[in-house]
Formats: structure tokens, C-alpha cells, sequence
């Protein structure tokens, strides 16, 4: 470790150096000491009353020699940086040697422990968040035999698994690379001000390390430039995991990350259109700069010509570029400019030679710019003809409508925004493949992030026919008219390609059938599920009755479920959707859906309703209930339609021999039956005999609410049937035709989606 101090004092002398050299630069509040022993404290820190702004203060120990500046419950600081918003800080190492149940080789062994790990930061940091870890600097390391160490995030939503490596042994060997073999790392994913640090073991013994058994385990977040460049040729690693524990270092240098808020630091960060991320710092001549994809995480800087502290008013001061001729030569008079400098050539008595040479190099120039001037024409003519199809593709795509009835509706206004396709472009890097979220049958999905820095998905549709086309304009009017928290918000589109492309809100947690049927880890709870299915259920209700036009979805799937962060459910792809007037029931139509889902009703008369989606959404409550997926193979290995399979499971009171485990095991049996019951309602073969979305609404509120008991439940999803005698007495038979109906469906042509 005493390396290490060396390289953090050096790096801290130089710094100490330039702020000499710019030595009339104020970094910290007039009044307020800049420095802490070798380390300078620029404003927002500070350590004495009214030097630091609320959740930056810091402590300067004046007791040791020289005098030490600390951070929240006494971690060091060694370096704090304003132009990479960076604290260097020296954080512990979680070490301990694990239990055995007795001293005898080859005895089982106990490591599985978890600890918490913070860059020394109080409680205030931990819930202000506006200091953490930097993953851009730092990487995970783990030392010691056969286990894993995991990075863990604890946060409302469960346990996040951040970064995880594995170590194994093969007797005394120790890779001084640290590439597994008693020692691994990885980059962290996630930042956050602190984590849990878990162990797990790999073996239940420590045969396969005799001579090792009292060997130690330790992890740390460590800088990933000191760590490859200092620790991996000068630091031991059995200083960590030796017979003589305690010998290795207790801390490690680690790099923290600070940022504002520009919702709550507004007193710092102002508005300034002039700047890319349009805000600035409160000092002129600065701007602000967006933390990774984050939309209201700003770091601030000078700008170019200027130095100093862009977080104090006037802390930005011109740079008298005459003044360092060894960064800005100028082989002339050098004359200061606000911002920049001008260097005025000396005068010469050019020669004959000279003068020969500079009408031979202005000759080639000329020669070369006029074949310059040739590309740049054909570019030009390039450039028109583009544009003359971008206008061309405008006025197909209904544009000149569209801006009609945007500027008429000022609501229709606040939300929609018609988009160049050069905007677009820059935003998704020409389309990059990497860019592609996924893709579904009416076409690919791309992440894109606007010259505003907003996050969004932009749908790229696939080539379709001019009938489809003159009916986008009128789907782009109702979706422009649809506002509820559980579907997608469409914040625009582009209507210069040969079809149009649709602007949504970037959801970042996958689709409900990813965490279903998928390879998420994130396992869904009981109370989580119903959730999802009581805010999917408010949606369609809402585009079935609250909507200015009601609007039936006609794809309603797990795989058209996205979630938020929080598992919100978001309704999306509004590809295959219908508008029809208030007074209509239904409209017949060509039949679009997606197997498993399609409503037999719809499939054989071609009359959509919004009975459709009921069975839909039915559908979707059985994969809830049981995460089997749709379509699936039977123990015959035929395949068989999850619906029919579930109704007559259900009608055999036999839900256990189909309900997910997880379910039974959390307590939610009993809710779990009237779910159940209301799916069955949601599937009967005959739409008339459905509840409406808003009665399945009503249920699932009750469900979670816990309002009625179960038995009252139960009679409530069996009065949402129109005629509940007649259903019971065809119970049987019905059970039997939607068997060979779904059959039908998976064996018939493929369906158009």
C-alpha cells in the first residue's frame, strides 16, 4: 500500500502545481479555504459553515499532520476533480476468514455471507443519491479459492445482482494477473452509493486445497487504472488470503461520482439554448453536461477558453492563451481574445524562390479545390434529390394533414411532434443493428436518444401497401388522443420514409413474457402479477371506454406488455388496432392476431368486438397463474393451446395440477382460484357470455383490495357472463368445441401478424 500512497500524493502534488501556476482562480467561495492539508476543496464541498452546498460537506481533520480531508464516517479523500465530477477516496476491504465446522482438512466449510459495503458515505448520501459509485473507474475484485463474490443492489424493487466473478484454486497457485485462479474482477454495471458484498461457495470442502484450510476471502471496489497498473505488479494477493490474516491493506483507492440535479439544484443549473444538454451553470461561460442516460443528472464545466469553477458566479475566467506559449505556440504577436487568442503573422521579404513555390502550392490548391468543388456539386445534387423524396414521401404519408390537425389541437399539439428522418437518423446512428431493442410482425424496434437527451424507441415499420398507409394517419390521431399510465406514450413520428416511423417512451425492463417464460432472473411475486394484470386490465378498459374513440388493441400479449423499472405495465404495439365510432359493437375485418391469443369468435366470422381482447387478455391470466406459455407441447408431445388445457383443468377443479408453484408457496391459493375463474370467464367460447374489461377491472380491484371473501368473489366473476344458467348447462360440451377450435388454430395457415 505504500506504493499507492506515493502515486495518489504525486497525482495530488501535480495538482497542487497547476492550481499554483492559475494560483488567481478561485475554486472555492470567497472567503472559504480551498485546500485541506494537500488537497484542494472546490466549491460545491467544503468543510466549514457556509463553504459547501447542503450534501457535499466534509470534514478536514486538523489533528494529524498533515492535515487529512474526510468524507461522511471518515473515509479519506485524496483528490477531488471538477472536470470529471470526481472524488478519489480510499474505501475498506471486505476480509474475513471463513468458518469450518472443525480444523480437519477435508471438513465442510461455510462461506456464505453477505456484508454491506459504502465509499464511506452517511446516510445522507445513501438516500440524496447524488454521490456514488463511478463504473466508468472502478471494477469489482474478489481474492480467495473456490467461491463467488457478488455485487449486489438492494433497492425497492428486490434484490439487483450488479457484477459477480469466481475464483478457483489448484493447490497453492495464485494467477498475479488476477484472471481467476485466486483472484478475479469484473466492471461493475450499475452505479449506486453502496452495495452488498456476498460470497458464495463453490465446494463444500477444502480437499481439493489441502495446506489452505485457514485461508481468507476478501472483496473490494478498487480504481480500475491503479488496480491494472499498481496492484496486479506490486501487491501480493497473499497479503489477503495467507495463514498471518490481517497482513493485507484494509482500503483500497476507489472513485466516486458526483453530479446536480437540474429539478432540484436550480439555484446552480440554469437554462441556456445555447448549450447541447440546454442548461449551463450558474457561472457564465460554462455548460452542462448529461450523466450517462440519465435526463436530469448534470455535470457542469467551463468552456473552451475559460477555467476555473463553473459552480461559482464569475468562477469561469478568460485564459490568457499568450501567457502559456507551450500549450497555445503562436509563432507571431499573440494578441488575447475573450476565449480564444490571435496570432498575427511578422512580415517578410518573401524571395524570387519563395515567391515561384507559393504560386506552385496555389496552383495545386486550385487544382485540387476544383476537384473538390466536383464532389461537393454531385453531393449537393445528391443531397436535393433526397430531399426532394424526403417531400415526396411527406406528402404521401398525409404529412400536410397531420400538420393541419396538430396545429388546430393544441392538446394533440403538447404531445405530438412530427420528426425529421436526419433527426432520427443522428438519434439511432443511421440505424445501427446494435441499436435494435427487438421486433414484432409489423416491424423493428430501435433505442434512440434525441438531440434533447430523452431515451426513446422508435418503430420502424415494414414495408406495407398504400391502403395501409392512408389509414396511418388516422391510427397516428388516436394514439396522439390516447393518455394513460399503462400505455406506451407516442411522442411523435416521421413521415419522410416510404413508411411511416412512430416515436415512443423507451421502456427499459423487457416485455411480461420475458420475465414469464424468458431468462430473466427477476422472479415475479404473487402481488406483483396481479398488479401487472390490474393495470394491464385498466388500460384496455380505458381504450374500450374512456377514450375519446374507443379503440380495440386486436394483439393483446404478454410479448405486447412492457415493464418499467418499478415492473410497471406499459400496453404497446398499437399495429394491428382498430378505431370504431361510440355507437358500433364491432366491424368486420380481415383477421390479425398472434396464436394462442386469437379469439376463436373473431377467428371464424372476421367480426372484431371488444370481446376480442377480453379473450386476449383471459389468456394472459392463465400464464400468470400457471407461466406455462401459450402454444406448448403436452407430455404426448402434441401440441396443445394453454386455454382450452386451463378451462378444463379448472371445470375439473384440478387448478393445483396447473398452478405455479411459487404462487401456492407465497399464500395467494385462494386469490389465485378467483383469478383463475375470472379467466375462464374471460375464455368462454361465446364473446356475449364475456365479462367487459371494466367488470374485470372491478374484479381484480376487489382481489387485490381483499374486500370480499372468496366465496363472494367467485359469484361475482360468475354473474359477468349474460346468461349464466344456459353457460352452465352446455358446460361440458362447450369445454369440448373450444378444445378443437383452438386445435383448428394451431394447425390451420399461419396467421397474418
Amino acid at each position: 500500500m505504500s506504493q499507492a500512497k506515493l502515486i495518489l500524493a504525486t497525482v495530488t502534488a501535480l495538482q497542487l502545481l497547476m492550481a499554483t501556476a492559475v494560483a488567481a482562480v478561485q475554486v472555492a467561495l470567497p472567503g472559504c479555504p480551498q485546500a485541506c492539508g494537500n488537497v484542494t476543496v472546490p466549491y460545491p464541498f467544503g468543510f466549514r459553515r457556509g463553504c459547501f452546498r447542503k450534501g457535499f460537506n466534509l470534514t478536514c481533520d486538523e489533528t494529524r499532520h498533515p492535515p487529512k480531508l474526510l468524507l461522511g464516517d471518515g473515509v479519506e479523500v485524496d483528490a477531488i476533480s471538477l472536470a470529471d465530477g470526481t472524488v478519489h477516496v480510499q474505501t475498506k476491504v471486505v476480509a474475513f476468514r471463513p468458518l469450518y465446522t472443525n480444523g480437519a482438512v477435508g471438513a465442510r466449510r461455510s462461506i456464505d455471507y453477505n456484508y454491506s459495503w459504502y465509499g464511506g458515505l452517511p446516510e445522507v448520501y445513501k438516500s440524496g443519491a447524488q454521490l456514488a459509485v463511478s463504473t466508468e473507474h472502478n471494477v469489482f475484485v474478489a481474492i480467495g479459492c473456490n467461491f463467488i463474490g457478488y455485487l449486489v443492489a438492494v433497492s425497492d424493487g428486490g434484490r439487483e445482482y450488479v457484477s459477480t466473478c469466481s475464483t478457483l484454486c489448484n493447490g497453492k497457485t495464485r494467477d498475479a494477473l488476477c484472471t481467476g485462479v485466486g483472484c478475479c474482477w469484473t466492471t461493475i454495471a450499475q452505479r449506486y452509493p453502496g452495495y452488498q458484498v456476498m460470497f458464495k461457495d463453490l465446494d463444500d470442502t477444502v480437499t481439493a486445497y489441502t495446506g489452505q484450510s485457514r485461508a481468507s476471502v476478501a472483496a473490494f471496489i478498487v480504481d480500475r487504472e491503479w488496480f491494472v497498473g499498481t496492484m496486479q505488479n506490486t501487491v501480493s494477493f497473499n497479503d489477503f488470503v495467507n495463514d498471518d490474516f490481517g497482513n493485507g491493506p484494509s482500503s483500497m483507492p476507489t472513485v466516486l461520482q458526483w453530479w446536480l440535479d437540474v429539478d432540484s439544484d436550480r439555484d446552480l443549473v440554469v437554462k441556456d439554448p445555447r448549450s447541447a444538454s440546454r442548461w449551463r451553470c450558474i457561472s457564465s461561460n460554462s455548460f452542462a453536461a448529461y450523466i450517462g442516460d440519465a435526463v436530469n443528472k448534470v455535470r457542469c464545466n467551463c468552456s473552451d477558453g475559460y477555467e476555473g469553477n463553473s459552480y461559482i458566479v464569475d468562477g469561469c475566467q478568460d485564459i490568457d492563451e499568450c501567457l502559456r506559449p507551450d500549450v497555445y505556440p503562436c509563432h507571431g504577436t499573440c494578441i488575447n481574445m475573450p476565449g480564444t487568442y490571435r496570432c498575427s503573422a511578422k512580415k517578410r521579404i518573401i524571395s524570387l524562390a519563395g515567391l515561384i513555390t507559393i504560386i506552385a502550392i496555389v496552383a495545386g490548391f486550385g487544382l485540387l479545390f476544383s476537384l473538390l468543388g466536383v464532389a461537393q456539386v454531385t453531393k449537393k445534387l445528391k443531397k436535393r434529390r433526397a430531399k426532394k423524396t424526403r417531400q415526396k414521401f411527406f406528402k404521401k404519408n398525409h404529412g400536410l394533414l397531420l400538420q393541419q390537425l396538430i396545429s388546430s389541437n393544441k392538446d394533440i399539439a403538447e404531445k405530438m411532434k412530427i420528426f425529421s428522418l436526419e433527426e432520427l437518423e443522428q438519434a439511432t446512428n443511421k440505424f445501427d443493428h446494435n441499436r435494435i431493442l427487438g421486433g414484432g410482425g409489423h416491424g423493428t424496434v430501435y433505442k434512440a436518444i434525441l438531440s434533447d437527451q430523452r431515451v426513446v424507441a422508435i418503430k420502424k415499420a415494414k414495408i406495407v401497401v398504400q391502403r395501409e398507409i392512408d389509414q396511418f394517419i388516422n391510427e397516428v390521431a388516436i394514439l396522439s388522443q390516447i393518455n394513460h399510465r399503462n400505455v406506451v406514450k407516442l411522442f411523435g413520428c416521421c413521415l419522410e420514409t416510404e413508411v411511416p416511423l412512430l416515436v415512443y417512451e423507451f421502456i427499459s425492463n423487457g416485455t411480461l413474457s420475458c420475465h414469464l417464460h424468458g431468462q430473466s432472473e427477476n422472479h415475479l411475486s404473487w402481488k406483483t402479477r396481479l398488479r401487472i394484470a390490474l393495470e394491464t386490465a385498466r388500460a384496455i378498459a380505458y381504450l374500450h371506454s374512456a377514450a375519446s374513440i374507443s379503440v380495440y388493441h386486436r394483439d393483446i400479449k404478454c410479448a405486447n406488455i412492457l415493464l418499467t423499472d418499478t415492473l410497471t405495465s406499459k400496453v404497446s404495439d398499437f399495429g394491428a388496432s382498430r378505431s370504431i365510432a361510440i355507437d358500433e359493437t364491432g366491424i368486420l375485418t380481415a383477421v390479425q392476431g398472434t396464436h394462442g391469443y386469437l379469439d376463436p369468435e373473431y377467428y371464424y366470422t372476421s367480426r372484431l368486438t371488444e370481446k376480442s381482447d377480453v379473450y386476449s387478455f383471459g389468456v394472459i391470466l392463465a400464464e400468470l397463474l400457471t407461466r406455462v406459455t401459450p402454444v406448448f407441447h403436452s407430455h404426448s408431445s402434441e401440441v396443445t393451446s394453454l386455454a382450452s388445457h386451463f378451462v378444463s383443468l379448472i371445470r375439473d377443479n384440478r387448478l393445483l395440477d396447473i398452478l405455479d408453484t411459487k404462487i401456492v408457496e407465497e399464500g395467494g391459493a385462494e386469490d389465485a382460484e378467483v383469478v383463475a375463474r375470472l379467466a375462464e370467464a374471460c375464455l368462454s367460447l361465446k364473446g356475449e357470455e364475456r365479462p367487459t374489461m371494466r367488470q374485470v377491472e372491478t374484479t381484480l380491484e376487489d382481489v387485490q383490495n381483499s374486500t370480499v371473501n372468496l366465496s363472494s368473489q367467485i359469484t361475482r366473476v360468475n354473474q359477468n357472463a349474460i346468461n349464466d344458467q344456459s353457460y352452465k348447462g352446455s358446460k361440458g360440451g362447450e369445454g369440448t368445441r373450444l378444445y378443437s377450435l383452438e386445435k383448428e388454430f394451431i394447425q390451420s395457415s399461419e396467421i397474418p401478424r
